[in-house]
């Protein structure tokens, strides 16, 4: 893609969004109508019989399956870092790539647990690296926001392209479920500045701790955030415009991994805070993708709820986490196939022999 100019990679981009379609009504009234006649009360499982329906009106049948599922780990490194918004160095992003590669991340147990594989992607970290990763390498990471835009235009239309890229190669390969991942030392800076522009919240109530700063390091973050805005003056009303100012390549990538499986019918689970600013920038630029998103969890970091908000969705799960990688999302694989299970499996009255409610 680097060969494309950007006027290309931006209809490569419309292109893409334009395939993104509604869900499939027919299919999600169908298994309404059986979630209705199985052993239970009408609706008394919740947000497991909420997602068998979307599963059905993603993949447009009643009969929804899951055949593989994935973690596309996005990574990239960030020139705010040298604003001092970070309690580790940016060593930590090559050094943590490598322990996933090696399979000792939590990122690594919890899918391994969940039957499923991590896919990491180097969209973007500060120095090239070898081994078990994918190479889409857009730039040796962003500049610093605070002192200009955090990449080109081009930049950023590559780094969504690669995402869809990566997404399109995996469900070529079978995987019809995925989760979002990322790694990158800062990435919870930009993060914020995309989910302050794009939820018309203050940089104060959105911005958390990270990776652990202390209240020194929280001011500094803040004050670098808010000078990123006020030096870019990104346009809250388009997010391409915002993703380039004050963005990141691995939440580009993320973004536009979740536009490409929105466009192939496959059901996407969004991680925490980082993942969930991707997630927002993918509902800006196409609304019909948030259909296929399902949240995983509410993250401790004090934006991510208003990034939620601003998707119009609520956490399957609260379990007071916030180290990112897809780990939460990873997770909650156990609960879309719980949907699936009960779909598939659980009696109707009619089977069981068990008399209905009475009028």
């Amino acid at each position: 893609m680097a060969d494309l100019t950007e006027d290309q990679l931006y209809a490569r981009l419309q292109e893409l969004i334009g395939r993104i379609s509604d869900l499939d009504e027919e299919a999600m009234t169908t298994i309404q109508g059986r979630l209705d006649s199985l052993t239970k009360p009408q609706g008394s499982l919740g947000q497991l019989e909420t997602l068998a329906k979307q599963l059905g009106g993603i993949q447009r049948t009643s009969s929804p399956k899951i055949l593989k599922k994935a973690v596309l780990l996005m990574a990239g490194d960030h020139g705010v870092v040298e604003e001092g918004v970070s309690a580790f160095p940016q060593e930590v992003t090559p050094q943590m790539a490598y322990n996933i590669m090696s399979g000792g991340a939590a990122i690594n147990v919890l899918t391994r647990q969940a039957k499923a594989d991590v896919f990491l992607t180097d969209v973007g970290i500060a120095f090239p690296l070898e081994g078990d990763i994918i190479h889409k390498r857009v730039a040796n990471g962003t500049k610093n926001m605070a002192k200009g835009p955090a990449m080109t235009r081009q930049e950023a239309l590559q780094a969504l392209l690669v995402g869809a890229e990566v997404a399109a190669e995996k469900i070529q390969a079978g995987y019809n479920l995925f989760a979002t991942g990322e790694l990158g030392i800062g990435n919870t800076t930009p993060s914020s500045a995309i989910v302050a522009l794009l939820t018309n919240s203050s940089v104060e109530d959105v911005v958390g701790r990270g990776t652990g700063i202390d209240d020194a390091g929280l001011i500094r973050k803040r004050s670098a955030i808010e000078k990123a805005i006020e030096v870019n003056q990104p346009d809250a009303t388009d997010a391409l415009d915002v993703l380039t100012k004050v963005g990141g390549l691995e939440i580009a990538a993320i973004a536009g991994s979740i536009l490409q499986a929105a466009a192939s019918h496959v059901p996407f689970v969004i991680d925490g805070f980082i993942s969930t600013a991707g997630a927002l920038i993918a509902a800006k630029l196409a609304p019909k993708s948030t259909a296929y998103m399902i949240p995983s969890h509410g993250s401790v970091e004090i934006g991510h709820c208003k990034a939620l908000a601003g998707l119009g969705l609520d956490p399957v799960l609260n379990l007071n986490m916030r180290l990112g990688e897809g780990t939460g999302a990873a997770i909650t694989f156990y609960i879309v196939e719980a949907a699936l299970h009960i779909l598939e499996e659980m009696a109707t009255f009619a089977d069981a022999g068990v008399s209905e409610k009475s009028n």
